[in-house]
C-alpha cells in the first residue's frame, strides 16, 4: 500500500511509442516514463525501483506493453544469497580479477570494451548503434547515487576486463548496466560482477541487488534464475520466485 500511494502522488508525463520488442519476436514494446528531477529525486528513485521501475539516465520506466506482461522486475535477497558450487567455480576461474568502483565518468577504455560487447551480443539492440558521447551520457546523467565499477585483470598488467554502472539505493544496488569481454565466455564475467554486487551490497548492511527484467521466454535472460533466492515483482508485491 505505501509503494502505490507514493506512487500516485508522481505525475507521469508520457508513455513511449510502441517500438520493436528487443527480447521478444513479433512483439511492441511501450513504456511508462516519468523524470527523476528536485530534491526528491533519490527518494522517488528508491520507490520507484522497490515498485520494479529502472533508471536510465534521468529518467525510470516500467514496461506497459498491451497484452504483454512478460517483463518481470526481480532482486537477489542478499541475506539468504550463497553463491552455487558453479559460481563458486567462477569465482576460482576469476581469482586475479579485483573491482575499482569510482565516480560515474566514462571513458575511451570503457567504451572500447562496451563496443566490443555490444557488438557481439546485442548486435542487433539498439545500444549497438551509441557512439562515445551516447555511452558518456548514460555513465554520466543520473540524479542519484551513482557509481562505475570497473573489473581489472591483474594476471593481464591490470586490462579492463568488464564494468557495471550501479545506483546505490537505501534497500540495496541497482545494475543499470553491465559489460565485460566477450572474447573467453567461459570465464563467466558477468556471473562474477553479479556475485561481486551481492557482496558488496552484503558489506554494506543492504537486502537486495536489483537485476533489472527477467522474461521467461528470453534465453539472453536466462542468466538471471542462477541466483538464488530471487524474487520477482508481481500485483501482490515481491514474492520469491519458485526454483522450477
Amino acid at each position: 500500500m505505501f509503494i502505490r500511494q507514493n506512487i500516485q502522488t508522481l505525475r507521469f508525463f508520457r508513455t513511449t511509442p510502441a517500438m520493436r520488442c528487443p527480447y521478444l519476436p513479433h512483439r511492441l514494446e511501450t513504456k511508462l516514463v516519468t523524470e527523476l528531477s528536485g530534491p526528491d529525486a533519490i527518494s522517488q528513485h528508491d520507490t520507484l525501483t522497490d515498485a520494479g521501475f529502472r533508471r536510465s539516465h534521468h529518467f525510470v520506466y516500467k514496461p506497459l506493453c498491451d497484452g504483454c506482461r512478460a517483463c518481470v522486475p526481480v532482486r537477489i535477497r542478499v541475506r539468504d544469497f550463497e553463491p552455487s558450487r558453479a559460481q563458486r567455480r567462477i569465482l576460482r576461474r576469476n581469482e586475479h580479477v579485483h573491482a575499482v568502483e569510482s565516480q560515474p565518468l566514462a571513458t575511451g577504455e570503457q567504451y572500447a570494451l562496451f563496443s566490443r560487447y555490444v557488438l557481439t551480443r546485442h548486435r542487433d539492440g539498439d545500444m549497438a548503434d551509441m557512439d562515445f558521447d551516447d555511452y558518456r551520457a548514460m555513465v554520466e546523467e543520473s540524479p542519484v547515487e551513482t557509481a562505475i565499477i570497473e573489473f581489472r585483470d591483474d594476471s593481464d598488467d591490470g586490462r579492463l576486463v568488464g564494468a557495471c554502472l550501479v545506483d546505490w539505493l537505501s534497500s540495496g544496488v541497482s545494475a543499470v548496466y553491465s559489460f565485460f569481454d566477450p572474447q573467453d565466455p567461459r570465464r563467466g564475467l558477468g556471473t562474477h560482477m553479479i556475485v561481486w554486487l551481492a557482496n558488496a551490497a552484503a558489506r554494506r548492511g543492504l537486502p537486495y541487488v536489483y537485476l533489472g527484467y527477467w522474461i521467461a521466454d528470453s534465453s539472453k535472460m536466462a542468466y538471471k534464475r542462477a541466483f538464488r533466492p530471487l524474487e520477482f515483482f508481481g500485483p501482490d508485491g515481491w514474492t520469491e520466485l519458485p526454483t522450477t
